[in-house]
């Protein structure tokens, strides 16, 4: 065996190594809409995703003046902010298990909140502490409903 081989050997192992986290991964797809044609407005859909550590969460606007960002009250400790652009897409990596609090920054107090819950609930409690504004109450409220159940 030549030190060449070995050398080539490492490389392929380390480079098999660096995908194996990302194999699982899923790419997760939310709406950004005015309205879904059931009667709710200014949303997300789906609301509620669930995801993985690993996974992608892809926020596409369907209609013009939306955008994705952090509830910064609603986040896993240490785990990367996320701040859309108005009109563009914004992907998540989820980086740390637990609740992910997305909003749209101008129909925020409309209610277009959304929750990514990846994993063990690890920031639960936030769930309790976190006050939305306006009418965000009670889209809030349902959408902590669905995934304390």
């Amino acid at each position: 065996m030549t030190l060449r081989s070995v050398f080539v050997g490492a490389i392929a192992l380390l480079t098999a190594g660096s995908f194996a986290g990302t194999a699982g991964a899923e790419e997760h797809v939310v709406k950004m809409m005015n309205a879904n044609g059931k009667g709710k407005f200014m949303l997300f859909e789906p609301e509620v995703v669930h995801a993985k550590v690993g996974d992608t969460v892809k926020f596409v606007p369907t209609n013009k003046g939306h955008n994705a960002e952090t509830i910064p009250g609603l986040w896993p400790e240490g785990a990367a902010e996320l701040k859309g652009e108005l009109n563009q897409e914004a992907v998540l990596t989820i980086e740390k298990p637990g609740i992910y609090g997305i909003k749209c920054l101008p129909h925020y107090p409309m209610g277009m909140i959304g929750l990514v819950v990846a994993g063990d609930l690890t920031n639960k409690a936030q769930l309790d502490t976190y006050k939305p504004a306006g009418s965000a109450t009670k889209r809030f409220d349902e959408l902590k409903a669905k995934i304390t159940q």
